[in-house]
């Protein structure tokens, strides 16, 4: 028999876009159903059983009949629960010929539950030890005893319902634990469906192309086939930080003694890694990824309260794991950092810090001071006894007169004092070297450093060029620092692109909620804006240093 590794891309390929295919003739015409259908699709695909929770009157026993007609071989048996309700109903009446004959007790078992591929039993939970104990046996083992015979049961889904959960300790547990894909089914909320379904309606039975509907020969190779499929050492990594963080939830809850129905045993997550194996081969793919995982949030609770949780725990790794994402971030603010410690380690060196004195006790004006000793003198046109003031951060212009980044300032050193001496102060010079007169307002931040405002009223730090020159070997650093921060954010860049292209190539996914598909795209395009602003940042740095060593040449 040949095995799922040996699979053909192309094979992998069609078989995927049948079971597309399929899913959409299933779910054409139901409203607001189509995830449960696909869910329910891939348990059967999988072996495993479905629970559905919600009011009645919901189309439940829809989307079983419904998921029949995904088979060649359809046998049907559908079952309302009650208290009073009796083996033979679901499991066929005894044999009276055969009691009589033989003396055998042996149930004819046709058109029951024991000969149908699916089953639909609604509001479960009100069924008889009786019923519920075979019901077991026949969940467990897929045979059935009938009389001293074992027959096997050819059941491919067995999907229930009720409007509540199994009340604690009335011996439901083993039997709930084994409804692994577990699916909240609510009214229909949507204005635009509810208007369809009350006047179109929903068909009964879906319209199956040719050729769409799965063999038993099929059926069975394939559950043979993904069965073969292996848990990579990195997605189990993925699967146990999932489980960690549930189990540390559970371990919160009952620190605080609040119940949180959060226990998930061995079992179902043996269970949910077969689910997840269905969920690889089916989508054309020969192991299991992190979109993959994500359908544990329909497996892993066990109440309305404990499903918030799971799904907060999924919704968060999918947002921050799946991808790597929280990784990536924290690498990518590592880089934010260093540059804004560069940043301001700049302005710290040459940011002009005005020292104060107060100038008497009554008018309490602070009086500013800076050494203007060592100032360059400069000349722009006619226009001589100019000081330069570099600015150090990239900024919208200082000045209508002119656009684009101001880099420098000329003023005349006589405006400079007394800008000086009382924090602030407007005075007119030149900007970059051209000619055009113009006028500037200066400022004191509430570290006591002269700033410049550009048109946007931005504060922008200013340092005073100087005979004193620059140091050629704190250039170097900063240099070497902004370098090395390229070739990190082009490493983390390359990461993030991987990223975006696993997450791309493992599109479209038969089985998911569209929305976590769109969280984690939401989340990954987050990365590139974020790796676009740094580099943009590091050009800013490396712009600042370039303009630092211009002005002081």
């Amino acid at each position: 028999m040949e095995s799922a590794q040996k699979r053909t891309v192309t094979e992998r390929s069609l078989l995927s876009e049948r079971i597309n295919k399929l899913v959409q003739a299933l779910s054409d015409g139901v409203y607001e159903r189509e995830d449960t259908i696909r869910l329910c699709l891939l348990a059967a695909l999988s072996g495993e059983s479905v629970f559905l929770l919600g009011p009645p009157g919901i189309a439940k026993s829809l989307i079983a009949k419904r998921l029949i007609q995904a088979f060649e071989s359809n046998s049907y048996f559908e079952y309302l629960m009650t208290r009073f309700s009796t083996p033979e109903e679901v499991f066929g009446p005894l044999s009276i010929q055969e009691l009589k004959d033989n003396g055998r007790y042996v149930r004819l078992t046709e058109g029951y539950l024991p000969t149908s591929h699916v089953v639909f039993l609604d509001e479960i939970w009100k069924a008889g030890p009786a019923i519920l104990n075979t019901l077991l046996t026949v969940v467990n083992e897929k045979t059935f005893k009938n009389g001293s015979d074992v027959e096997p049961v050819p059941m491919r889904l067995l999907i229930t319902a009720s409007n509540e959960l199994p009340n604690e300790d009335s011996g439901l547990e083993a039997l709930y634990d084994r409804m692994l894909v577990r699916v909240f089914v609510n009214r229909i909320q949507n204005k635009q469906n509810f208007h369809s379904m009350l006047t179109v309606g929903t068909p009964q039975e879906a319209k199956i192309p040719e050729g769409l509907a799965i063999k038993d020969e099929e059926y069975y190779r394939w559950l043979n086939e993904l069965d073969q499929l292996e848990l990579s050492e990195s997605t189990f990594e993925q699967l146990y930080y999932l489980k960690s963080k549930i189990e540390a939830k559970e371990q919160t809850a009952s620190s605080a003694a609040v119940e949180s129905d959060l226990y998930v045993s061995d079992r179902r997550w043996k269970k949910a890694v077969k689910l997840l194996k269905a969920s690889a081969y089916f989508n054309g793919r020969d192991s299991i990824n992190a979109l993959d995982l994500l359908l544990l949030q329909d497996c892993l609770w066990n109440s309305p309260q404990s499903r918030l949780i799971v799904r907060e725990c999924i919704a968060e790794f999918a947002s921050e794991q799946a991808y790597h994402q929280g990784t990536l971030r924290a690498q990518i603010e590592q880089k934010q950092d260093k540059l804004a410690e560069l940043d301001q380690s700049i302005t710290k060196r040459f940011a002009m810090t005005l020292s104060s004195d107060v100038e008497g006790t009554i008018r309490r004006k602070n009086i500013y001071q800076y050494d203007l000793s060592k100032a360059k003198k400069y000349r722009v046109g006619n226009t001589s006894d100019l000081v330069k003031l570099v600015l150090l951060e990239t900024n919208m212009s200082v000045t209508n007169h002119d656009t684009g980044d101001s880099r420098w300032v000329y003023i005349p050193y006589k405006e400079l004092e007394p800008i000086i001496k009382d924090g602030g102060g407007e005075a007119y010079g030149f900007v970059n070297k051209k000619t055009n007169l113009c006028r500037f307002v200066f400022d004191i931040d509430v570290d006591q450093r002269l700033v410049i405002k550009d048109i946007g009223n931005r504060a922008i730090t200013v340092t005073l060029a100087t005979d004193k020159g620059f140091d050629p070997e704190v250039v170097t650093q900063w240099q070497s620092t902004t370098e090395s921060v390229v070739k990190e954010l082009t490493s983390l860049d390359f990461d993030v692109r991987k990223a975006r292209e696993e997450f791309h190539s493992s599109l479209p996914h038969s089985f998911l909620d569209k929305g976590l598909l769109l969280q984690i795209e939401s989340s990954i395009q987050e990365l590139t804006q974020l790796t676009e602003a740094i580099k943009q940042k590091t050009d800013d740095a490396m712009e600042q240093i370039h303009r630092l060593q211009e002005a002081f040449e």
